[in-house]
């Protein structure tokens, strides 16, 4: 019998090196070096990669993760093309750390570690 590969939203397969990848691109990422376009992006590509991994457990520990991703992913929250670059940068990383924290949690409960650079 085959095992059927865990899957998050939309029964899309969670790719944890893909998403560990991006997250630690992003946090690597230096203001200084960055356009507001770059931040942007890099925003985007990782609040995709987070709503995946919110659907793919629903524990208590994932349920409070959960929260936060919603009260940061709130719109009122996200800054707006008027705001400096700094904020845009800090929402990135903050999305960021919330989504490599629920990667731990999704790799603990599989089996494995996510692989650390």
């Amino acid at each position: 019998m085959t095992e059927e590969p865990e899957v998050g939203v939309d029964n899309l397969p969670i790719d944890v090196e893909l998403i560990s990848d991006v997250t630690d691109g992003v946090l690597k990422t230096e203001l200084n070096t960055s356009t507001r376009e770059d931040i942007d992006f890099k925003t985007m590509r990782v609040v995709g990669l987070l709503s995946l991994l919110l659907g793919a457990d629903n524990d208590d520990e994932v349920m409070d993760l959960f929260r936060q991703a919603y009260k940061l992913l709130e719109l009122t929250n996200h800054p707006g093309r008027r705001a400096p670059s700094f904020t845009a940068f800090f929402f990135m990383r903050d999305v960021a750390n919330l989504t490599r924290r629920l990667l731990w949690v999704y790799v603990e409960r599989n089996g494995g570690v996510p692989r650390r650079d």
